[in-house]
């Protein structure tokens, strides 16, 4: 129970929500009220409020449950950090497989920041992308991969609200009904595909990271689309999927 009323009490509020939610993911609002010590209606005065700052996310059950704008602030000091160091090694290996440029990136204000990048040994194409620069969600892999985890009223405020569908090349996808589409693919396949949708020449297979319903990051592989077969497409999708498993795996500690 709040002790004192100093300027800004609901920010303290949101605090005690915020708590709970931590260590209770998943939570109803009036789990999450009578915990807080604080009114339904206060509770979800303050909880709508920080659904649209992405500081909550809250699924088809109506269950609340940290947001992802948590993983941008600790990427900024420490995930960020630790994703990418965790995720090294399993992308190295990845690299050696494939030896095609890996990106290693970020969900942050509705696009995927580059947080890592490796680069094949036989590097004969420039790509535009690098560390810290950031791409739209619905033309890159990363970013679709991500997209096709989000819950249905996040994607639709996606879609409806926060980002227009501009394209970026011939082949960009910038109609929303076809993008949700191809969402419900990648939602049972695992796997997103940029074919020259965010730029031209380059093909991309991605996949996101989702550790207890909680979207860690993406990664994806990408090729020059001169050097693309059916037989690569299929083995990179393959090795894609395994990594993806390994990943998850260690980053919920499981390993």
């Amino acid at each position: 129970m709040l002790d004192s009323k100093p300027y800004g009490t609901v920010l303290l509020k949101a605090a005690l929500i915020l708590d709970f939610l931590a260590e209770h993911p998943r939570s109803k609002l009036q789990e999450i009220a009578k915990a807080c010590e604080l009114t339904s209606s206060t509770t979800l005065k303050i909880l709508d409020t920080l659904l649209i700052i992405h500081y909550v996310d809250r699924n088809e059950q109506k269950e609340f449950s940290l947001g992802t704008k948590f993983f941008h602030f600790a990427s900024a000091s420490l995930s960020q950090m630790n994703l990418s160091e965790i995720a090294k090694p399993f992308l190295h290996q990845l690299q050696q497989k494939i030896d095609e440029t890996i990106h290693l990136g970020i969900l942050e204000n509705n696009t995927i920041l580059y947080v890592d990048k490796l680069e094949p040994k036989n590097q004969n194409i420039r790509m535009s992308s690098k560390v810290g620069v950031t791409r739209p969600l619905y033309s890159s892999a990363m970013g679709k991969a991500v997209l096709a985890n989000f819950p249905e009223g996040q994607l639709e405020d996606y879609l409806t609200q926060t980002t227009p569908l501009k394209a970026y090349t011939e082949n960009t996808i910038t109609n929303p009904l076809r993008l949700k589409n191809e969402l419900q693919t990648i939602e049972k396949t695992r796997v997103a595909f940029d074919d020259e949708e965010m730029e031209n020449d380059i093909f991309c297979v991605g996949a996101a990271l989702v550790v207890d319903h909680q979207i860690r990051g993406a990664f994806s592989i990408s090729i020059p689309k001169y050097r693309l077969n059916s037989e690569k497409k299929e083995f990179m999708i393959e090795e894609v999927l395994k990594t993806k498993e390994k990943l998850e795996k260690k980053l919920s500690g499981k390993s």
